[in-house]
């Protein structure tokens, strides 16, 4: 492995020559022999000599985004026979969720442009996630991160933010996650100089981080049996970049779009397309369906999951798995088989305030 390996050969080597040779007899025990004072300063002095500079250990954080694990919802599909359901644990990611993934294309995208210099404020607009999965980022490599985000995010959430140092300008809860986007929008045309937009709806860089990784995970987990794929309309960079290469990788997989019911929801980090700012990423034509979710539907699968899987799910993932279910239900009762795969976003942990949990 590296030159620690010479020392162990060596220690091995030296004292396997004396382990049948005894020590001094004690009450009749023959004790072992000890390594004489000339062969322990030897071993000392090869230790110093050979060991040189170590490799680092360990992985770097950027190194733990993506390759995440894909859960089986076995109890959930229980009742239906050939059918199987699967989510990908997105929260396994440093940040704690799949926005990782595009923050971090994003990031690396504009520092080999030259858009992000040393001193210069990453400044986006964020429901939550991908704010912290910038946070986590800049703490790490040492750039400034300015966030606009709704002022009703869960405050899980607006602790982690303080947690990571970022600056934070809230936005009038009504206007929701297009407000943020306005007001980021603002703050990049009043000051270029200062802050570098990174714009994660209309950044082709969040697509490309699932295009060229969540989708290929998801086929090499699934040995390419996967038939249907489920994610839910934030900035649609997940959807997007998973589909085209699903989609390359077989036409007929079927992907499945959701989106919350109504512009006034409880699905925090997903839009209603018909109501919202359209993210120009977004590309309706690649859905083979989209499906509309109610919010109280998302409320109760995120309580049966934590009740009944163990695993407990933020509120848009709930939302996807719900989906999922309908899904399966119909493909059961046409009697054909089915390998649905979804993201699941995040987990519960910053929504763990919410009162639904207990009602």
């Amino acid at each position: 492995m590296f030159a620690r390996q010479s020392y162990t050969d060596n220690w091995r080597n030296w004292l396997l020559p004396l382990s049948h040779i005894g020590g001094e007899t004690r009450n009749g025990v023959q004790a072992a022999a000890k390594p004489p004072r000339k062969l322990m300063a030897t071993l000392t002095n090869s230790a110093t000599i050979s060991l040189g500079t170590p490799l680092p250990l360990g992985t770097r954080l950027l190194d733990r985004i993506g390759n995440t694990p894909l859960i089986r919802l076995e109890r959930l599909t229980a009742h239906l026979p050939g059918i199987q359901i699967l989510g990908k644990a997105e929260w396994a990611n440093p940040g704690g969720s799949v926005k990782d993934r595009a923050a971090s294309a994003i990031v690396a995208d504009a520092r080999e442009r030259g858009l992000l210099p040393a001193g210069k404020h990453l400044l986006d607009a964020t429901s939550g996630n991908t704010g912290i999965a910038y946070a986590m980022l800049g703490a790490a490599m040492g750039f400034p991160v300015t966030l606009c985000v709704p002022g009703n995010v869960s405050p899980e959430r607006k602790r982690i933010l303080a947690a990571y140092g970022a600056n934070v300008i809230w936005t009038d809860p009504a206007d929701g996650s297009d407000g943020a986007i306005r007001k980021a929008r603002e703050l990049a045309a009043a000051d270029p100089g200062k802050y570098f937009y990174a714009d994660q709806y209309g950044n082709n860089a969040n697509w490309r981080a699932h295009y060229r990784g969540t989708a290929n995970e998801i086929w090499e987990q699934t040995a390419g049996q996967i038939t249907h794929f489920v994610a839910g309309l934030g900035t649609s960079g997940t959807f997007v970049g998973a589909t085209r290469r699903l989609k390359e990788l077989n036409p007929r997989i079927q992907c499945i779009s959701m989106q919350p019911d109504s512009p006034f929801n409880g699905l925090e980090g997903l839009k209603h397309m018909a109501t919202a700012i359209v993210p120009p990423i977004y590309d309706a034509k690649l859905a083979d369906r989209n499906v509309e979710m109610e919010t109280e539907a998302a409320y109760a699968m995120a309580k049966h999951l934590g009740r009944t899987e163990g695993l407990l799910v933020g509120i848009s993932s709930a939302a996807v798995v719900a989906t999922c279910l309908r899904i399966a239900e119909e493909e059961a009762a046409a009697g054909k088989e089915a390998v649905i795969v979804t993201i699941l976003c995040d987990s519960a942990d910053k929504y763990l305030s919410e009162r639904f949990w207990e009602e």
